[in-house]
């Protein structure tokens, strides 16, 4: 329900089998939450844009697979607490694609 992302799942799971604790528990102990507040969001997409010229250039020639490398790279500044479809959404918006 887009409350965790599948990173943080894992981290969840590995916590659970060496604590015993619950996920809720867990989630609550770490404060964990998935990062969905555009504003948030836009400045780190802003920014691996601006990191990524190289890549950009490739998605704007038309290939649209190396999306998922910015994607994963806005991932990698919120260590896998960013909601990666609304990502996704805001890179090829930036980038006008549809």
């Amino acid at each position: 329900d887009g409350q965790i992302t599948e990173q943080i799942a894992k981290s969840i799971l590995e916590e659970m089998f060496i604590s015993g604790k619950s996920p809720s528990q867990i989630i609550k102990e770490k404060d964990i939450k998935v990062i969905q507040e555009k504003d948030v969001l836009e400045q780190m997409v802003e920014e691996v844009i601006a990191e990524n010229q190289e890549i950009v250039e490739k998605i704007k020639s038309g290939k649209i697979e190396p999306v998922n490398f910015l994607v994963g790279q806005v991932m990698k500044k919120t260590r896998g607490q960013a909601n990666a479809k609304l990502v996704r959404e805001m890179i090829l918006q930036k980038l006008d694609i549809t």
